[in-house]
């Protein structure tokens, strides 16, 4: 059920009135504490901790990390967490994150020193992976509990949960089970102790029993607020990112700086081209590089009018609009071996308004060095002089500006400084290119490129290619020369499984790579192995907060329509997994590239130390240089404050605002008001234990839905839119053996 009520965030100093003692002093003499918009996060090299850093690191939120394990780590008393700037009280850290409700020894000074800041300034506590025990809050799991695996177990966003920090959620928290012999997931199941002030948020089953036990929870005590998570978990696994958000909104009371989205953009190259096809017995790709000048027979892929009429279809009904990466100079050559027909690309163009549109040169020509095909592997040409033979300037250019002039004159929406190259050529490929082709970032600026595709899994992070930025594309493993799924299951065959069973032995060679147990059975090999594997790991990217797009090929939407299941089973488990108030952000190549630049500008100033944020009372102040776009989350009905009045900040997303933003003119920060707080929905706790924002519309935008290049239905739910006691430290606890196994993407164009 989802719920569309939530509360805001009370402010500091409402959450320090609620939170303080009977009889202790009021502040009232005092002027209200700053509260800097940074976290602590004390770990013991265990995977929670550093999980929670990674969602962190991730959003763009500052953190100080204090290891346990080092011995020059500072120690943590109160003159390291708060001191007095301006003659105002200063609180360092709006949250703390703890391995468990208390990792030091007995009669701890730094317990002690981190119990009085979290109390004095209403700092909330995350213990990431602790016991089930009175100390928590919980009763220990042998009086009527469970202690053991939870591999596969469907756990349950509680009704306080859902009116609370995991608002964005629809219920259901499935963990992961992709390994039978390996185990992925350890719990602590327990019920709150009788008396407790105990809040649970998350819960599941208690095996052998008809109760549910809390796997994530609130406990107030002592004037403090604890979120006690009870399972282990590491920054990969699908019920953490899942619940990553909500920990860290409740931890920082949804202000901070950093923000998160789930998206997901897909894109098809070779639109109006024709792909190469696998041949199962010679084990290659006649008409390939990969294949022997002369070998085999070419017997290209390309898509039907039934099947644009399909995809168009397909995109309407799901509200996902795909990138087609388009080769002009594809349809040209078929009209002129077909006596000037191609109803495909006449049908594609009267369906162009379903799709967005990307340049993928006019004749996905290979744009980096020269290429001596007549070996396996191919190599560079070179000159007399033995240096390495480009591809000229000119013909770079050529290939980019005949394809805009095809597209322009064929209607269709360019982004003009957007370019795809084919098998993202002209970028350095190893081990034959180790170079960028010097000719390629001259002729980006003859034709106005700032956005150029690369492969995530040879080119990850984004850099300048002239006056271009990279935006990397995760491949998805779905051949570009496959189009019936008994082609992909032979080549995926072919590729993961070792000599002795008859495959290439790469996956034997490649460090990173893991061999199947055996080869995939070819009729349900598909859809009982590939399919699932492919749809967790893209739905992995999405839940990771990663804008970068995944893409496939023309080849996969013919024929046995290949890439659908894998698109549809991303679409369906998000829907069935969030909130409307969360939806897939689907952007196109130019948004994409421009947030990796602002976050790439952002988390250098935050490491730099050229980053200050911090609040008092509903203000909350930013400090950074001038080039660099402040990033925040924050509750709904904030604004900014300008020189002259306020104007709104943000967009909502799950419950919150949050965006990117620039100081004013004349301004020499940031500058935000926090709407005031209205009482609490009366499902949602009391007092500072309700979180969040009220609901707010949808994220609008385009509608929502790679293989290094040339590498990878039902209708369904339509996507949203856009030791026991009394111990008194808690004991280590067990860690998963091991998740998802590593398989990188498969070869190919």
């Amino acid at each position: 059920m989802k719920r569309s009520m939530r509360t805001t965030a009370l402010t500091t100093g409402a959450l320090l009135l609620a939170l303080v003692l009977p009889g202790a002093p009021a502040m009232a003499e005092e002027p209200a504490p700053r509260i800097d918009l940074r976290v602590l996060v004390v770990t013991d090299g265990g995977p929670a901790t550093a999980a929670i850093a990674a969602e962190l690191d991730t959003a763009g939120t500052p953190y100080t990390l204090v290891d346990l394990g080092r011995s020059d780590r500072p120690v943590i008393g109160p003159e390291f967490l708060a001191d007095t700037v301006d003659g105002r009280p200063r609180a360092k850290f709006q949250a703390v994150v703890l391995p468990n409700d208390n990792p030091f020894a007995a009669g701890s000074a730094e317990m002690a020193a981190l119990a009085a800041y979290e109390k004095t300034y209403a700092i909330p506590q995350v213990d990431a992976y602790t016991y089930a025990r009175p100390q928590a809050g919980l009763e220990v799991p042998t009086s009527g509990g469970y202690s053991g695996s939870v591999d596969g177990v469907r756990a349950q966003v509680t009704a306080a949960g859902s009116a609370g920090p995991f608002a964005y959620l629809d219920g259901a928290v499935p963990f992961e089970d992709n390994a039978p012999d390996v185990g992925e997931s350890y719990a602590y199941l327990s019920r709150p102790r009788a008396g407790a002030d105990f809040t649970t948020y998350v819960d599941a089953p208690i095996p052998g029993s008809t109760a549910r036990g809390s796997l994530v929870g609130e406990y107030r005590h002592d004037g403090r607020r604890e979120l006690v998570v009870t399972f282990v978990y590491n920054q990969y696994q699908q019920q953490f990112r899942l619940l990553a958000r909500g920990i860290v909104d409740w931890m920082t009371q949804e202000v901070r700086l950093g923000a998160s989205r789930n998206y997901f953009a897909v894109h098809v190259d070779d639109v109006f081209g024709a792909d190469d096809r696998w041949d199962p017995l010679l084990n290659c790709t006649p008409g390939d590089v990969d294949c022997p000048p002369g070998q085999g027979t070419q017997n290209p892929i390309r898509m039907s009018v039934d099947d644009v009429r399909n995809v168009s279809d397909w995109s309407r009904r799901r509200g996902f609009a795909l990138d087609l990466a388009y080769n002009g100079g594809g349809s040209e050559q078929h009209r002129a071996d077909n006596d000037g027909a191609d109803p495909v690309a006449d049908e594609f163009l009267a369906r162009r308004a379903d799709f967005r549109w990307l340049n993928h040169t006019y004749d996905h020509a290979f744009l980096g060095c020269e290429q001596n095909v007549d070996v396996v592997p191919w190599k560079c040409a070179t000159n007399a002089d033995g240096s390495t033979r480009y591809v000229s300037r000119t013909d770079i250019s050529r290939q980019i500006s005949d394809n805009r002039q095809w597209g322009e004159r064929a209607g269709l929406a360019l982004g003009d400084d957007e370019l795809v190259t084919g098998e993202h050529s002209g970028l350095k490929v190893l081990p034959q290119q180790p170079d960028d082709n010097p000719n390629l970032a001259p002729a980006l600026s003859d034709n106005g490129i700032a956005w150029l595709a690369s492969d995530n899994s040879r080119d990850p992070g984004q850099r300048a290619v002239g006056p271009a930025l990279t935006v990397a594309r995760y491949p998805i493993n779905i051949f570009y020369n496959a189009g019936r799924t008994s082609e992909q299951v032979d080549e995926y065959n072919w590729l993961y499984t070792s000599r002795a069973q008859g495959g290439s032995g790469l996956c034997e060679d490649l460090a990173n790579t893991t061999c199947l147990d055996a080869p995939l059975d070819l009729a349900a090999g598909y859809s009982g192995y590939i399919v699932p594997l492919e749809t967790r790991i893209a739905l992995g990217h999405v839940l990771a907060n990663d804008p970068r797009p995944h893409f496939m090929h023309q080849s996969n939407l013919a024929e046995d329509r290949i890439g659908f299941p894998v698109l549809d089973g991303v679409l369906d488990q998000y829907a069935a997994l969030h909130a409307d108030n969360t939806p897939l952000v689907n952007p196109r190549m130019s948004d994409i590239g421009e947030e990796l630049r602002r976050r790439t500008l952002w988390n250098t100033a935050v490491a730099n130390g050229t980053v200050t944020g911090y609040r008092i009372g509903d203000a909350v102040s930013v400090q950074a240089p001038a080039e660099v776009a402040v990033t925040a989350t924050m509750p709904s009905g904030t604004v900014q404050s300008l020189p002259a009045g306020t104007t709104g900040f943000g967009q909502p997303y799950a419950g919150t605002v949050s965006g990117w933003v620039s100081r004013a003119a004349g301004q020499d920060r940031v500058t935000l008001a926090l709407a005031q707080a209205p009482a609490p929905a009366p499902d949602a706790p009391a007092g500072p234990a309700a979180s969040g924002g009220t609901d707010t519309p949808a994220v609008t935008g385009a509608p929502v839905t790679g293989a290094p290049d040339r590498a990878g239905t039902p209708a369904g739910r339509t996507t949203p839119r856009v030791a026991e006691p009394p111990l008194r430290t808690a004991p280590r606890l067990p860690v998963p053996a091991g998740v998802l196994r590593p398989v990188p993407p498969g070869t190919g164009r």
